[in-house]
């Protein structure tokens, strides 16, 4: 047995060592309840411990059981902190800029495939292979320095397995919250029929995420809730992918939508919407939405409805790399009105955003990566602040605002006392140039050096 090659060895490491010479393997956990803390020190060429704040100079973070216990100003060792015992291990990041480890609030983690290409997957792949393509895709996104994800909508119930076997230490990956399978109306976005003939409907039809007046979009909510999901995701508008030419305005009674927050709401589980048009938007909102995702067509009334209400605005600009990339590729990946769609999308693309920003509407980070390429996430970030945001605030949506509307606020998010030690490393200023961020050096998570690419 050995350690795991990018993770922080501790006194453990040596015993579990020993036992396996023996022919002895045993699981970490066994040590769990009687081994002594483990402590680390995190010493930082530059912090930036709280985004929307002024950046920190050398910083000592000091780390226990994955999480922070203290934040020195400069290079300190462990002599600075009251309470340590025995030797703590050391990260030197002395020559990088530390910052929180991000957090993406839109991923489809069970996929990057889409266009006709997805279509062929949804009847031809089994659950156990999405299964395997989901771990492939958590780990390149914790690759990338996402800490934590919001994952909204697969229908095998894979991301929610794949979430609770990240919490108890069996894969590497990111956090997840999860919204199990999206909810909209039949033949709206998430109606998986769509597309496919007649005679196969009955058998694509078998999740129960379709629904049609309020009660049976209450029941549709509790269904999802009884799974163990975090969050509900919906849509009230039509979408880009949608195989349907039935536009990309709203789909969703008053009476429905109201059902679905209020239903979600009982039972204290966020909502985030999946909406285009304005006037999905709008009814979303009056609704008690959480958030609004891709919000494209954005008015005057919408972001009036954005500020009176908090909701915020997920804008997943990235889905234009996604779109541009598999056209570049195969100009027949789309057809028909999903291509007519897609091309519109990408010439509307960050408009809403540049609105929303001086609106003074709250953002969160949100790619919708499946649609665009999992572990490249961070190219969000360039076109966020093409879009009329600063570094600074694309990096504060990145972490203090998502962390808020995902509810873990009090968790990640920032550097502080109290908080998991989830946190990243690049060799540039982030604040000075966003794009550093697509290369992300060192990624701990839980106070575990997940990964370390300096080349030593």
């Amino acid at each position: 047995m050995t350690a795991h090659p990018g993770r922080i060895a501790g006194p453990r490491t040596a015993l579990w060592a020993a036992l396996a010479s023996l022919g002895l393997a045993v699981a970490p956990q066994v040590f769990a309840a009687t081994a002594p803390a483990q402590w680390t020190l995190v010493q930082a060429g530059h912090l930036l411990d709280r985004p929307g704040h002024a950046p920190r100079g050398a910083s000592t973070l000091l780390l226990r059981d994955g999480r922070i216990e203290a934040v020195r100003d400069g290079f300190v060792d462990a002599s600075a902190f009251a309470g340590v015992t025995g030797e703590p291990n050391v990260v030197d990041l002395r020559d990088r800029y530390v910052l929180p480890g991000l957090i993406d609030s839109h991923v489809h983690l069970t996929s990057d495939k889409a266009g006709i290409e997805g279509q062929l997957e949804s009847v031809t792949a089994n659950v156990a292979d999405l299964a395997y393509q989901a771990a492939v895709n958590a780990r390149r996104t914790l690759d990338a320095g996402f800490t934590t994800v919001r994952n909204l909508g697969d229908e095998d119930g894979v991301t929610l397995s794949l979430r609770d076997a990240i919490a108890a230490g069996k894969l590497s990956g990111p956090r997840i919250i999860d919204a199990g399978t999206s909810i909209s109306t039949t033949a709206g976005h998430m109606d998986p029929t769509l597309g496919f003939r007649d005679d196969l409907h009955a058998a694509l039809d078998v999740h129960g995420n379709t629904c049609d007046g309020a009660e049976d979009c209450r029941k549709a909510v509790r269904r999802q809730v009884a799974r163990g999901v975090d969050v509900i995701k919906i849509a009230t508008t039509g979408g880009v992918n949608s195989r349907i030419g039935a536009g990309l305005g709203q789909q969703m009674f008053d009476d429905e939508a109201r059902a679905i927050v209020e239903t979600a709401h009982l039972y204290k589980k966020k909502v985030a919407v999946h909406a285009h048009g304005a006037d999905g938007i709008a009814l979303a909102l009056r609704a008690g939405a959480d958030s609004i995702e891709h919000g494209t067509l954005m008015d005057d009334e919408d972001l009036k409805l954005m500020k009176k209400t908090g909701a915020y605005y997920v804008p997943t600009l990235s889905t234009v790399n996604g779109y541009k990339e598999r056209l570049a590729k195969n100009p027949d990946a789309y057809t028909g009105e999903v291509r007519s769609k897609i091309e519109w999308r990408i010439g509307i693309t960050g408009k809403s955003l540049e609105r929303a920003v001086p609106a003074g509407v709250k953002i969160a980070f949100g790619t919708d990566a499946g649609v665009s390429l999992h572990g490249r996430n961070a190219d969000e970030f360039e076109l966020m602040v093409a879009h009329g945001m600063t570094p600074a605030t694309a990096i504060q949506a990145a972490t203090v605002n998502a962390a808020d509307l995902l509810g873990l606020g009090d968790q990640v998010g920032s550097l502080e006392p109290g908080k998991r030690a989830d946190l990243i490393a690049v060799a540039g200023d982030p604040l000075s140039d966003v794009t550093v961020l697509k290369h992300v050096d060192v990624v701990i998570k839980d106070g575990r050096v997940e990964k370390d690419s300096r080349g030593r």
